[in-house]
């Protein structure tokens, strides 16, 4: 009998958290808010050297999984650190290393809302690693949408029919939206290059 999320497979994963996109709601950024004091008043600012909501949520254009993503920079030194995730765990998360991948570094995940019935709460998801780690070009993605509607627009179109086509595999839904978002990332390389 599963007993955590650690026990759940991927199939498991996909079957009880289907893709399902819902239109944007305004409270997110107070939601985020809330978790973001919660989470600074726990680990210390000396620890936390910068926090963002990033994500869908992030873009009140657009429709989004109503997960809170969230990003926080740490130093090298606190990266992997046993006390650190004890102390986001004490929190209600559930720790994941992600390894490292395609020029992205390996950086700790961290997990809340989640239940073996099925997500019956608020879902947040924290990517802790360090300023160097590329999973900050998540926020200056979601800048760049939030500044260019018809691009924001151009990725929910997108994400509406990933949704659909691959409503219980995370990972194919994840991975059919790689291509517009180093399009996008290239688009903001070239408008930088163009202002210097």
């Amino acid at each position: 009998m599963k007993k955590s999320v650690y026990d759940l497979t991927k199939e498991d994963w996909n079957t009880l958290f289907p893709i399902a996109l819902v239109d944007h709601h305004p409270e997110w950024k107070t939601i985020y808010k809330q978790e973001k004091k919660r989470i600074v008043d726990r680990i210390g600012k000396a620890i936390i050297l910068r926090i963002e909501h990033f994500g869908s949520t992030a873009i009140p254009a657009i429709k989004a999984k109503p997960y809170i993503d969230i990003i926080i920079e740490v130093s090298h030194h606190h990266l992997f650190d046993e006390q650190l995730i004890k102390n986001v765990e004490a929190l209600g998360y559930s720790y994941f290393k992600v390894p490292e991948r395609e020029g992205i570094d390996a950086y700790m995940s961290f997990g809340k809302g989640y239940t073996l019935e099925g997500e019956k709460e608020q879902i947040f998801h924290i990517h802790m690693c360090t300023k160097d780690n590329y999973m900050w070009r998540q926020v200056e993605f979601r800048d760049y949408l939030n500044n260019h509607l018809a691009r924001a627009k151009a990725y929910e179109a997108l994400k509406i029919a990933a949704a659909s086509k691959f409503k219980n595999d995370r990972g194919s839904y994840v991975l059919s939206k790689t291509d517009f978002i180093n399009d996008t990332l290239a688009m903001i390389d070239k408008e930088k290059k163009s202002t210097k």
